[in-house]
């Protein structure tokens, strides 16, 4: 009974439909809102107090959330009891992807009254998910991904402590929200240090409460791990981020499909991802165990050597200020590019191996059927 709903790049910067800047973009990678009409025909025939909505959304996330909120009372539904998720992460917006609108401090502020506003009277939606999966897109290693995250919670959680905010309240509606890719024990151990590292920083900030400690978190394989040479081979390549996903613990998890270098998934991409997680749940065991290869000298070393590295970041980070400052002068934005070019760098000499790619090559791709949205006839202009 949950739902994730994905909105098109102008409602994501709050651009109506019409506008110019939001031409050749409506509905092309989500759904375009420009109205409270919009959302009722959206969740026509579901009742919101009978499921849980994922909202991807950031800049305009009190906007969308707002209407969200307006068509439960519509249906008069308990807001009390009433769940869900908005990202409403912006300063991984700043940082790596690009969809915001307001400078970083204002928009703080935005959150923070969405902190406060939703603990008494939405308390059982979740407020924010603090997302590394896009500073990972964006070109950053796994231990930037780990510092740049925890960072811009701890960012939120100041943010909201200088509100006045109890931390044993709002944090326990704080998810995360991260990337996997395809070095299995690194991922990992990535994952194993960031529970450790947020209950440290939560605890340090005066948590008390267990559940407030709590890194809950959310994994999607990773995008730009997916090659459009051999899409095939991106089938292994999901697999293989999914198993380490649910091996380092993540409570949910996202398997793209494997022809997302080529376009949104075609039905047959879409089945595959989601028979990749039913093999893992219901054929692999690995979901028995609670963090089953803890005690492995290896992945225990490797969780402790990222954790140390990624608290040198953070310990950097912190001594600027914090993460709105690191933004702001552009050392985030700057560490993530420069990890990017050398990573592009090693692919082009071959020395990091991409099968299909700079080594295994082949002259026919054996894949040509893409989704196209645009199946409507573009020269009629009526």
């Amino acid at each position: 009974m949950g739902l994730s709903v994905a909105f098109d790049l102008p409602t994501q910067i709050g651009y109506d439909s019409d506008h110019d800047m939001a031409e050749g973009e409506v509905g092309k990678v989500g759904v375009a809102i420009d109205s409270l009409k919009d959302i009722e025909i959206l969740f026509d025939g579901i009742e919101l107090k009978r499921i849980t909505t994922s909202m991807t959304i950031n800049a305009t996330a009190s906007i969308l959330l707002a209407m969200y909120i307006a068509l439960a009372k519509k249906q008069g539904a308990d807001l009390k009891e009433i769940s869900g998720t908005i990202q409403n992460d912006i300063l991984k917006e700043y940082a790596a992807r690009g969809t915001y609108i307001y400078p970083p401090k204002p928009s703080m502020r935005i959150i923070t009254d969405i902190f406060e506003y939703c603990s008494k009277e939405v308390p059982k939606w979740n407020t924010i998910s603090i997302s590394g999966y896009h500073i990972r897109e964006a070109g950053s290693t796994a231990v930037q991904e780990l510092a740049f995250t925890l960072a811009n919670g701890k960012a939120y959680l100041n943010a909201a402590l200088e509100k006045g905010l109890d931390i044993n309240v709002f944090a326990k509606r704080l998810s995360f929200f991260f990337n996997c890719h395809n070095n299995f024990f690194e991922e990992i151990a990535k994952f194993r240090a960031a529970r450790r590292m947020w209950a440290h920083i939560t605890k340090s900030l005066g948590a008390t409460d267990e559940k407030a400690m709590m890194l809950r978190f959310h994994t999607q394989t990773g995008g730009s791990t997916l090659t459009a040479q051999q899409p095939l081979n991106n089938v292994i390549r999901v697999t293989n981020q999914a198993m380490a996903a649910v091996l380092g613990g993540t409570q949910s998890l996202h398997t793209n499909g494997y022809d997302e270098a080529l376009s949104l998934p075609t039905e047959a991409a879409a089945k595959i991802a989601l028979r990749t997680q039913q093999v893992i749940a219901f054929e692999s065991g690995v979901v028995d165990t609670v963090d089953p290869l803890a005690g492995s000298y290896f992945v225990e070393a490797l969780t402790d050597e990222i954790e140390a590295a990624a608290l040198a970041y953070i310990d950097k980070i912190d001594a600027m200020g914090g993460s709105v400052n690191a933004i702001e002068n552009g050392y985030i934005q700057q560490e993530i590019a420069n990890s990017a070019y050398q990573y592009q760098k090693e692919v082009e000499s071959a020395e990091r191996i991409i099968v299909g790619v700079n080594k295994f090559t082949q002259q026919k791709e054996g894949i040509t059927d893409v989704l196209n949205i645009d199946e409507f006839d573009t020269d009629n202009t009526d």
